[in-house]
Order: structure tokens, then C-alpha cells, then sequence
């Protein structure tokens, strides 16, 4: 499996992706309005608006398939980690956040976990920093890691 930036070729299949997992785990939780919010943050042309502001997207690709895309935004800011829904729990999300954890230029990352993703964040060594809320009908859990714990709890 290999890290890299994601290519404009690779923008339908992260779209998919996020989509997937999404519907699988997230949907269900949410009114109209946050399926739609979410809808239009995953679609391919906001991916792509996205790629060439000062969003750093990577994705996990194993024998040419995208398996997993992580987006960390103004090095700051886990805005997406989405897994394959058939290839979660196989270490693509960790390795993810590890490489995204690189560039970041902040000592403290944050993200606005979904609440069936707060235990994966856990495990990867983020911590609640506020209670749950919502913003354009997505409701989150605002979590973040210092980085000197990151890279021991990713490498882990």
C-alpha cells in the first residue's frame, strides 16, 4: 500500500468512498439537511476546489484502488478520513493519519469527529476538547491530539 497526494483521476473514487462510508455508518444519525451538507462536501468538484486551495488530500492506493483518503485542512484540521467501508479496521486510517501528521503546522491537530468515528479517533490518541455539537445539520464531536502524542500513538 502506498501514501500519496491524490490526482485529479482519483476524484470519482474518493468521492465514492467517502459516500460509502458515510451512508454505512454516519446517514443514518443525521437530518436531511446533514446528508445534504455532507453530500456536497464529499462531491468531486468540491474535492477538487478543495486539492488546489491549501487542503493537503492523501490516499491510500493498493494494486491501483483507492482504499482510504485522508484531508487535512491549512495543516491544521483532520476535514476528512474515510476508509473503504469493506477495508476499515485493516490499519489504512492510522497510516493515513500518521503521513497527514507530517504536515501539519500546528502542535495541536483537531477534528470534528462524527459520533460513530469517536472511538477510532480515540484509539488513534485524540481526546474530546469540547461537547458534541452541529453545525449545517452534521452533528460532531470537536476531538484533538497534541502531536507528540500522535506520533506515538500512531506508531503504535
Amino acid at each position: 500500500m502506498i501514501i500519496r497526494k491524490i490526482e485529479e483521476k482519483d476524484l470519482e473514487a474518493v468521492s465514492a468512498i467517502c459516500m460509502d462510508s458515510f451512508l454505512k455508518s454516519v446517514a443514518g444519525t443525521l437530518s436531511d439537511e446533514g446528508i445534504t451538507t455532507f453530500s456536497n462536501i464529499a462531491a468531486c468538484d468540491a474535492f477538487l476546489d478543495r486539492m488546489e486551495g491549501d487542503n493537503l488530500i492523501l490516499v491510500a492506493e493498493n494494486d491501483e484502488n483507492i482504499e482510504g483518503v485522508i484531508e487535512l485542512k491549512e495543516g491544521r484540521h483532520v476535514a476528512m478520513l474515510f476508509i473503504r467501508p469493506e477495508r476499515q479496521k485493516n490499519g489504512i486510517g492510522r497510516k493515513l493519519l500518521l503521513s497527514s501528521l507530517n504536515h501539519a503546522r500546528v502542535e495541536t491537530v483537531t477534528v470534528s469527529a462524527s459520533l460513530s468515528s469517536v472511538t477510532a479517533y480515540e484509539k488513534y490518541g485524540f481526546e474530546c476538547s469540547d461537547k458534541v455539537d452541529e453545525s449545517a445539520g452534521l452533528v460532531y464531536q470537536p476531538m484533538e491530539i497534541k502531536l507528540n502524542k500522535a506520533m506515538h500513538a500512531t506508531s503504535a
